[in-house]
């Protein structure tokens, strides 16, 4: 199936209604599908949890060349060119009041957030940003609580406490002795704005292809960012090194990424495509020790880990 098949919230049960009508298959057909999906899914969720992270390495290798402004441009730009034809295919169904709305959604679900980010990588190591974007499954279900009445519960109330105290340490730190607070301050605004964005998504986008709202999206934030970016392109030649970086952000992490996660979603649903919340954190101090040669701090550790855990209570609430 794909990416433009399934919807934003829905994709699950679609899935379900298309197996439903199509033609039964032989036993061993149906093991053998069984079979390929029981090893290539998690392999495909590895794989997105691996891109994912090095978005956050991209973006500190890029960042210092370019600025803020002018990276998430290209980003967005060459996320959009990858998405462009599930957009096209939906065309039809988007109308000048829905661009308008989606437009509004790009601004908090894409440019604010990939600009905090970018302009922490430019100040601290990549696995501040990758920790702290877990704080997302956290700001979502309080954005749910306050604005839209849904009910939060002891699990995930817990999870968010233990996810701030989590900040809180992560701030407290220093990288080279140098403060990494504004980077995780950075972070956890954008992560915020990714709460307040998923759950505007799920409530003005419902119904609409989500591969051709996601191309959309990008569409939309590379117009709204394009005079900012422009006004502060750089004016220095820009190292070889930072076009790859910014080139593999916006194709593979952004416009790459969104396939295979919709993919995802459409095989084995949201929920256990959430999970790729996990890796995204481990992929990115990984991926910055290795290639940047980035420390791993005790602080990074022990506020990666309640990050995680309050994730974990946030997840567990929502699947009773």
């Amino acid at each position: 199936m794909s990416a433009s098949e399934c919807t934003t919230t829905a994709a699950a049960p679609a899935a379900a209604a298309a197996a439903s009508s199509a033609p039964a298959v032989s036993a061993c057909g149906a093991a053998a599908a069984a079979h390929e999906a029981s090893w290539r899914s998690p392999l495909e969720l590895t794989l997105l949890g691996a891109i994912w992270g090095g978005s956050f390495l991209f973006m500190r290798v890029a960042a210092a060349d370019f600025g803020p402004f002018p990276l998430v441009e290209a980003r967005l730009g060459l996320g959009a060119l990858v998405l462009l034809p599930l957009l096209w295919a939906a065309r039809a169904q988007f109308t000048p009041a829905l661009w308008l709305r989606i437009a509004g959604i790009a601004a908090i679900n894409s440019v604010i957030p990939f600009t905090l980010f970018a302009w922490g990588a430019e100040r601290a190591p990549a696995g501040i940003g990758a920790i702290t974007n877990a704080m997302t499954v956290m700001f979502t279900a309080l954005v749910a609580f306050l604005f839209y009445g849904e009910n939060i519960g002891p699990r995930r109330l817990v999870g968010l406490v233990g996810g701030f105290v989590g900040v809180a340490i992560l701030a407290s730190g220093k990288t080279a002795g140098e403060s990494v607070w504004p980077a995780a301050l950075a972070g956890t605004a954008a992560s915020l704005c990714y709460g307040f964005g998923i759950n505007f998504v799920r409530r003005y986008l419902t119904g609409y292809p989500s591969g051709a709202v996601a191309a959309a999206n990008l569409v939309s934030g590379t117009v709204l960012l394009a005079p900012l970016a422009i006004y502060n392109w750089p004016h220095h030649p820009i190292a070889a090194a930072s076009w790859a970086s910014a080139l593999l952000l916006g194709v593979l992490c952004t416009g790459v990424a969104f396939v295979f996660y919709y993919r995802l979603i459409a095989r084995v649903g949201a929920p256990r495509t959430s999970t790729v919340t996990y890796l995204i954190p481990l992929f990115g101090v990984i991926w910055a020790w290795l290639i940047l040669g980035e420390p791993l701090t005790l602080t990074m550790g022990l506020a990666g880990a309640l990050i995680l855990a309050g994730v974990a209570l946030s997840q567990s609430n929502a699947k009773r």
